[in-house]
């Protein structure tokens, strides 16, 4: 049993220190997962929603010092059974997911390592039996060192932590995990490889035959039946290849504008995804850069989900010189967390991307 439980305790906090920090280099990525998960129609707690980013922030930070506390030895019983309760509630959120079909990734890992609905609950189900592994055998979760070294551990990671927090909050993440990082190229990114795997397919069409009903399954075709058709049911028994990049346009006036404006040689994009949340202290800046961008031969557009009538005020208040296009908030909320926030792009290749506290930092 000792051994047991020393296993158990080594993969619980190193899979929820792992998870912590890739949470907490995003934070406000994860902030937009609990808002799934808050809104109508999957938890129906929207009056959480404002609160997303706040919770998100203890949530991964805790996730982060239970995990130290475990290694480390520290209060073994509250860190065992904190973990308990942790576990016992996100094996119910990604079982909800799952079986509902509500949210299609939890966020477990943000986007470093993308899991379906059913593998974080299976994930999920491990982790719970190791932990109860150490809530059946807590004798054997030991101390690494004395008391107040093992305090002086944890209050160094809470520091640490909310450093970090600190810093992304108020710059990008340290590491890009989305398809929308430095280097990468729009365009190729929504593109789909020769060959690429294609969704499958099972079509179960009901007939009518002789009076009684037969079911016949094909993936595709027509069934050749002596019968009368009643119904067909589709169900994908194999997903297909799905581009990194998708839902990805620059539209004004119904018309997309993407294909043109990622062949731009000097083009920048300033993106709020939703103007009515953003800072627009924020503004006098962008408006200061964006003119030097189009002294040096730039292009600039706006990208947001924002109505027409809202982004009229803002250029017209901040003497903007650029007008903004349509483009899908999800979509523009995965480019880049911050709103808003400004990038540069060389014929659909992002070069720069920052924050709008780094609008200074843009090189032209």
């Amino acid at each position: 049993m000792k051994y047991i439980v020393g296993l158990s305790r080594w993969v619980v906090g190193i899979l929820f220190i792992i998870s912590g920090l890739i949470k907490l280099n995003d934070p406000v990525g994860f902030s937009f997962k609990l808002e799934e998960y808050f809104s109508q129609g999957v938890l129906n707690i929207p009056f959480l929603e404002p609160h997303a980013l706040s919770i998100s922030i203890v949530v991964v930070i805790l996730e982060v010092l239970l995990g130290i506390m475990l290694l480390v030895g520290y209060r073994p019983k509250f860190t065992v059974y904190s973990l308990l309760g942790m576990i016992v509630f996100f094996t119910f959120l990604t079982f909800y997911s799952a079986y509902f079909n509500k949210v299609t990734d939890c966020g477990c890992f943000g986007d470093a390592i993308k899991l379906t609905p059913w593998q974080s609950f299976y994930k999920d189900i491990a982790l719970l039996v190791l932990i109860i592994v150490l809530t059946v055998g807590i004798k054997y979760v030991n101390s690494i060192a004395n008391y107040n070294i093992r305090r002086g551990i944890v209050l160094l990671a809470l520091l640490g932590c909310v450093l970090f927090a600190n810093h992304v909050l108020n710059h990008l993440p340290v590491v890009d995990f989305r398809p929308y990082k430095i280097g990468a190229n729009i365009e190729e990114g929504m593109s789909m490889p020769e060959n690429a795997p294609q969704a499958i397919f099972n079509y179960e069409w009901k007939f009518n035959v002789n009076g009684e009903e037969k079911i016949y399954v094909t993936q595709g075709d027509y069934p050749t039946v002596d019968g009368e058709y009643v119904s067909v049911e589709t169900t994908e028994i194999q997903k297909g290849y799905e581009p990194p990049i998708h839902d990805f346009t620059i539209e004004q006036e119904g018309e997309n504008f993407a294909e043109s404006l990622l062949q731009e040689d000097k083009l920048v994009m300033v993106i709020a995804y939703d103007l009515a949340k953003s800072d627009y202290d924020a503004f006098t800046a962008i408006k200061t850069v964006t003119d030097k961008a189009k002294a040096k031969g730039y292009k600039v557009i706006g990208m947001s989900a924002s109505n027409d009538e809202l982004s009229g005020k803002i250029v017209a208040k901040y003497n903007l010189d650029f007008s903004f296009y349509f483009t899908d908030e999800t979509a523009l909320k995965t480019i880049v967390r911050s709103n808003p926030a400004v990038l540069v792009l060389e014929k659909g290749t992002i070069k720069q991307k920052v924050h709008y506290n780094d609008v200074d930092d843009l090189k032209f």
